[in-house]
Order: C-alpha cells, then sequence, then structure tokens
C-alpha cells in the first residue's frame, strides 16, 4: 500500500468518527383493539409501514421498528430507531405527507408515546 493510499483511508476513517448521527427514538403503547387492528397487528402495521419510509424520505437515514416480544407493565409495544444528519433533517421528515399519513393513524391506535432524540458520536 503507498502512503498516499493510506493517508487516503486513515482520513476516511477521521472522516466517520466525526459524523455525528442524530437518533430519534419512539416508544408506544397501543390500545387493545383499534382501526380494525390487534395491538400485535398495529405494532406490525407501524413497523411495516415505517421501515418503509427509508428510501421514501431522503432526510431518513435509517429506520428500525422493534415489536415487544415480553408482557410487562412498564413494557412499551413498539419502538422506532431512526437516525438523521441533523434537528432539520428530522423536522423535514416529520412533516413530510408519508410519514404523517403514518403519524395520523398511529394517533388513532396508541394510548401513549414517549420520545427522545439524542446525538451519537461516530
Amino acid at each position: 500500500m503507498k502512503n498516499e493510499e493510506y493517508f487516503l483511508i486513515l482520513q476516511k476513517i477521521k472522516i466517520i468518527k466525526e459524523m455525528r448521527i442524530l437518533k430519534h427514538i419512539v416508544m408506544w403503547k397501543f390500545k387493545d383493539e383499534a382501526e380494525g387492528r390487534t395491538k400485535t397487528e398495529n405494532a406490525q402495521w407501524m413497523k411495516e409501514h415505517l421501515e418503509a419510509l427509508v428510501g421514501q424520505v431522503p432526510e431518513l437515514l435509517s429506520a428500525e421498528v422493534g415489536i415487544n416480544i415480553k408482557e410487562s407493565e412498564a413494557a412499551y409495544d413498539a419502538v422506532l430507531t431512526a437516525t438523521f444528519r441533523s434537528p432539520e433533517d428530522l423536522d423535514t421528515y416529520k412533516n413530510h405527507p408519508l410519514h404523517q399519513e403514518i403519524s395520523n393513524y398511529c394517533k388513532k391506535v396508541r394510548i401513549s408515546r414517549v420520545v427522545t432524540d439524542y446525538w451519537t458520536e461516530g
């Protein structure tokens, strides 16, 4: 490997390590039944529709929805982990028509929602 190639690789590693990613975490508790679906079916609906936004909403870098597997009083039914480059990108995502459709549906089927947003370092 030439010194120039090595230097370029080190520069890329440095850029990746310095890159900050905004994580958007949302958890929901769903009604036992709503909009003709069970709690489990609504959690699955949310998973399918939110994860499908990757590639449709350019500002959304990634989206993963996990569905709870262990019932307890403290447990939420589903959690979204989404990533963005900036708070402005998160705002654009929140206002995107495709996200708004999902959000409007979610408001009909949820009991509660909690959210946190934070920066990660490379």
